[in-house]
C-alpha cells in the first residue's frame, strides 16, 4: 500500500483524507438511518393505547423525544393535544423539518466527496502529466521520470474513480431512505392528529 501511495506522488494524499472521511461517512448513517431507530414499528399503536388508557402527560412526551426521530414528531402531537388541529399540526411540521434535517446530516458532505473526487483524480492526473512533459530534454527523456509521472496520472486517476462511485452509491441510497423516513413519519403524524381528535379510531 506505501509503495502504491509512493508511486502516485502527492496529489494522492487529498484523496486518501478523503476516503477516510467517506468511510466513517458510510459507517456512521448505516448505524444511524437503521428502520428500527428511526422509524420503530408499532410505536404508533402503542401510543395510542397509552394515550387511551391515562391521557397525554410531559412524562409521556419526553420519553418519546428520547426513544427515536418518530418518538420527536409523535411526542410534538401529544404535548399539543389540548389545541387545535392546525396548531397540533403546526407542531409537529415544526419538530418534523428539525428531525429531517437530522436525519440528513452529514449527506451533504458524502454528496460532495462523490463529485469532487474524480476531480481530485483529474488534477493528481494533470501533475503526472506535467511530470511526463519536464522529462523531456534536449538531450534525451529520463526513463525514471517519465515512469513516475505515469504512475501519478493513473494511480489518481483511478483512485479518484475508485472513491466517487461506492460514495454515490451511498449517497443516493441514503437520500431515498431518509426521504422513505419522512413520508412515513408524515404518514404516522396525520394518523396520531385524527386519533386524537376523534376522526379516527385508530
Amino acid at each position: 500500500m506505501f509503495a502504491i501511495v509512493q508511486a502516485a506522488g502527492w496529489p494522492i494524499w487529498p484523496l486518501l483524507l478523503a476516503s477516510v472521511i467517506a468511510v466513517a461517512l458510510i459507517i456512521e448513517r448505516s448505524l444511524a438511518l437503521r428502520r428500527a431507530r428511526v422509524v420503530p414499528s408499532g410505536l404508533l399503536q402503542r401510543v395510542v393505547a397509552e394515550y387511551r388508557k391515562n391521557g397525554a402527560s410531559m412524562a409521556m412526551a419526553d420519553e418519546l423525544d428520547a426513544h427515536s426521530p418518530l418518538g420527536r414528531v409523535l411526542g410534538a402531537g401529544l404535548r399539543n393535544v389540548g389545541s387545535s388541529r392546525d396548531i397540533m399540526r403546526d407542531a409537529i411540521e415544526e419538530v418534523g423539518s428539525v428531525v429531517a434535517h437530522d436525519l440528513q446530516r452529514y449527506l451533504t458532505t458524502l454528496g460532495t466527496i462523490a463529485s469532487i473526487s474524480p476531480l481530485m483524480g483529474l488534477f493528481g492526473t494533470v501533475v503526472g502529466m506535467i511530470e511526463i512533459f519536464g522529462s523531456q530534454a534536449p538531450s534525451g527523456s529520463n526513463p525514471i521520470q517519465l515512469a513516475h509521472g505515469i504512475s501519478v496520472a493513473l494511480y489518481n486517476t483511478g483512485f479518484g474513480l475508485l472513491i466517487a462511485i461506492p460514495s454515490m452509491i451511498f449517497w443516493r441510497h441514503f437520500r431515498a431512505l431518509v426521504d422513505g423516513f419522512i413520508i412515513e413519519m408524515q404518514q404516522q403524524a396525520v394518523r396520531l392528529v385524527e386519533v386524537l381528535h376523534g376522526e379516527r379510531s385508530s
